[in-house]
């Protein structure tokens, strides 16, 4: 086998179309730009999520609410959550790095104990936040409330 006789296969190259090199070529005068208008200018460019004139996007979805940039999200646990990983792991400190191996949370969360379900035995937990309800449960059954 000869490489240097290697050839692509027929019709497989194309040459390119060069534009505005004169009547003559095919492409000359408007350069396959067309007569006026935004796309036969130098320079033209298209926005991001133009829809050829058709309402983009995201002007036809509607807008509602308000985002506050400055809200702090929790990861939320029950008493009940508390009360099931005390009685299956057999658990009476609860802190972050506990969650942590139960794979309750990331290390970027933040954890906050609500009142929901019933408590029965005496644990102490480490939280970032607690709601009353919560919190007197836990001091009630003789745990303790820290905060992180």
């Amino acid at each position: 086998m000869d490489l240097s006789k290697l050839r692509p296969a027929k019709g497989a190259v194309k040459s390119r179309k060069r534009i505005g090199r004169g009547q003559g070529s095919g492409h000359g005068g408007t350069s396959t730009k067309g007569h006026k208008g935004d796309q036969s200018r130098s320079g033209s460019k298209r926005k991001i999520g133009f829809e050829g004139g058709q309402m983009p996007l995201q002007r036809r979805i509607p807008k509602r609410g308000f985002k506050n940039v400055n809200r702090e999200e929790f990861r939320t646990m029950n008493l009940s959550d508390l009360q099931h990983y005390a009685t299956k792991e057999g658990l009476t400190e609860f802190t972050f790095e506990t969650f942590r191996k139960l794979k309750l949370v990331r290390k970027s969360d933040k954890i906050k104990v609500l009142g929901n379900g019933n408590l029965e035995s005496t644990v102490n937990v480490t939280a970032h936040s607690f709601s009353t309800k919560a919190k007197e449960a836990i001091e009630s059954k003789g745990g303790k409330v820290n905060l992180i």
